[in-house]
């Protein structure tokens, strides 16, 4: 998957530099190349790199409960009664 997210993304940095390059020679169709490449990153190489990023449940340390919250409301308690 990794070795995928690397070629997707070479793919969206080259076709992100034909649009601009199209767009400095005044290409009719310069916006259109842009505006896909664009899209390609929005419906394609983002979402599969949201899912490579957080399937193993990485992303669980930094969501916030209750429990984290008490224990951060009685850590400080406890720091300030020093």
């Amino acid at each position: 998957m990794k070795v995928v997210l690397k070629i997707l993304f070479i793919v969206f940095l080259v076709w992100m530099a034909t649009g601009i390059y199209l767009l400095k020679t005044n290409h009719k169709n310069a916006q259109i190349v842009i505006g896909l490449a664009v899209l390609y990153m929005t419906f394609v190489l983002m979402p599969l790199f949201i899912y490579y990023r957080y399937k193993n449940g990485k992303y669980k340390k930094y969501i916030l409960n209750d429990t984290k919250i008490k224990e951060w409301i009685n850590d400080e308690e406890g720091s300030s009664k020093n």
